[in-house]
């Protein structure tokens, strides 16, 4: 299996790729989807690329590059009952969810758009722009990755 790729969002204002950035690297937890969270589960591999995208903003887009930097493990904020992301049916023994970690690689000089990606024929198919798609964590094809990096160098 070769290197995979990814989009993985985040609301600015509670994580963007400024904060990833300054971290280095940082686990990518509170995933509550069960085919998101089966992606980082069983297909995720260090090393993977990833798009960062900032959601429920404006406008909405893919701000920078970041990469895989350590494989599933147990999300740990299922744990904590003083998270948001408490789950009383998770545990460090039989974790019903996972998160990956995260380093930094690039932040763009610009947010490529989600209006600069809709109607693109270079991104047909791509799960993003699908009607009702909101699922926080996409595979990407490794031609809608190059793509989307050459519209941020462009």
């Amino acid at each position: 299996m070769g290197k995979k790729y990814w989009l993985m969002k985040s609301e600015p204002g509670v994580f963007s790729i400024d904060d990833l950035k300054e971290k280095g690297r940082e686990p990518w937890d509170g995933v509550r989807n069960y085919q998101a969270r089966n992606f980082m589960r069983d297909e995720m591999k260090i090393g993977d690329g990833v798009l960062f995208y900032h959601s429920a903003c404006n406008p909405p887009g893919v701000a920078g590059l970041a990469e895989v930097s350590k494989e599933a493990f147990g999300d740990f904020t299922a744990w904590d009952a003083d998270s948001p992301y408490y789950d009383p049916k998770s545990s460090p023994e039989n974790p019903r969810w996972v998160m990956v970690e995260v380093k930094f690689v690039e932040r763009f000089s610009k947010i490529i758009s989600l209006d600069e990606l809709k109607g693109r024929q270079e991104l047909e198919g791509f799960r993003l722009l699908q009607r009702g798609n909101r699922l926080s964590i996409l595979p990407v094809s490794p031609a809608q990755f190059r793509f989307i990096i050459s519209l941020a160098k462009s």
